[in-house]
């Protein structure tokens, strides 16, 4: 079998930079079958670093099933070897690789909602316990979903992937410490005006270390300080469903109204699913220049330059955040058009371009 030398340099970048595997250190790599390929290349890196990989396929089909077909006490149940095993390694790369994108769409709301409550420990655990990290194989669906052929594709996971992160990094560094100066952030745009603070917070920099490819900063808002509208131009994906066009109010930091022109109601479940997800969990904007379209991924669509994204629901406590919720949903909104964004009442972007050095 030819192996891709792109495939190889991106396993080299999850091992050496992302989750900087050491000598003896544990390392599951979950994946799905058709992942096999990074799967394999990251098995190899790992073992080239010292490390102990556990590898560990998965059927995408498994999570239609049991949604679809477990009784209500197997849909409460807590797979107790799941936690043990997160709590047994010392970092985690997840492999997507979906043959199907939509597997989910028969499955309910309500379902998948009790299900992510049920996992949330375990999510937890993995959060915030250990170094983990999301990437993409490139496959068919994927490439359908991105309206790409999967040639073309694969050239844009690969360009946007296998970058110097360092010097991305650094790049992103400059933009955070300026950020983090100020305190009032307003967002002006299409049918969105929406201001909170950020006072005491932190910007994050993400150069490759969770999130494959990168290129954002992100922090949270102060929990009740968000106030005013927003229309994400973008669907919005979760759970297998499209959401279209949906616009969201916000009063003293929760969500007092949300509509959307497409599945409105499963909009409503998941802002239910509990106290939290009706709050703002994440504040980020996109810095990778590489990735300039929509690809229906929200691994690529929320570092596309240009844009800002908010996510519903639970906060990475690195931020200062203390939002807790089942769900992390982002949303993204498109600054490249007609957009505003201001700190402390100064323009320092505009139609995503930043006029601060």
């Amino acid at each position: 079998m030819v192996r891709d030398a792109r495939v190889k340099r991106l396993a080299e970048i999850l091992v050496r930079h992302s989750i900087q595997a050491e000598k003896d250190e544990v390392v599951l790599i979950r994946a799905d079958e058709a992942g096999k390929p990074l799967a394999l290349e990251v098995f190899r890196q790992t073992l080239a670093a010292g490390a102990h990989p556990h590898l560990s396929v998965q059927f995408e089909e498994a999570d239609e099933i049991f949604l679809r077909h477990a009784a209500p006490h197997q849909l409460q149940y807590f797979p107790r070897l799941r936690l043990l095993e997160v709590k047994n390694i010392d970092a985690y790369i997840a492999i997507r690789a979906p043959l199907n994108l939509k597997g989910l769409s028969r499955t309910s709301p309500e379902s998948q909602g009790e299900r992510a409550r049920v996992l949330k420990p375990i999510q937890e655990q993995i959060m915030t316990k250990v170094r983990w990290l999301i990437v993409n194989f490139p496959t068919q669906a994927l490439a359908q979903e991105a309206g790409m052929s999967l040639e073309e594709y694969q050239d844009f996971l690969y360009r946007a992937c296998n970058q110097d992160w360092k010097a991305q990094s650094q790049r992103m560094t400059r933009v955070a410490r300026r950020l983090e100066k100020g305190d009032r952030v307003r967002l002006v745009g299409k049918d969105t005006d929406i201001s909170f603070r950020v006072r005491g917070r932190k910007f994050v920099v993400a150069a490759g270390e969770n999130n494959m490819p990168d290129g954002e900063v992100f922090t949270t808002p102060w929990e009740s300080s968000v106030d005013g509208r927003i229309f994400f131009d973008f669907p919005a994906l979760y759970g297998g469903r499209e959401i279209e066009g949906v616009r969201i109010w916000f009063e003293k930091g929760r969500v007092v109204k949300a509509t959307a022109e497409k599945n409105e109601k499963y909009l409503h479940a998941m802002i239910g699913v509990d106290a939290g997800a009706r709050r703002v969990g994440e504040f980020g904007i996109g810095l990778n220049k590489r990735i300039t379209r929509f690809s229906r991924d929200i691994l690529f669509d929320e570092k596309i330059g240009g844009t800002i994204h908010l996510a519903l629901g639970r906060a990475y406590p690195e931020t200062g955040g203390i939002n807790k919720s089942a769900i992390h949903w982002d949303l993204i909104k498109d600054l490249r058009h007609s957009g505003k964004f201001y700190l402390d009442g100064k323009l320092i972007q505009k139609n995503g371009k930043f006029l601060i050095t």
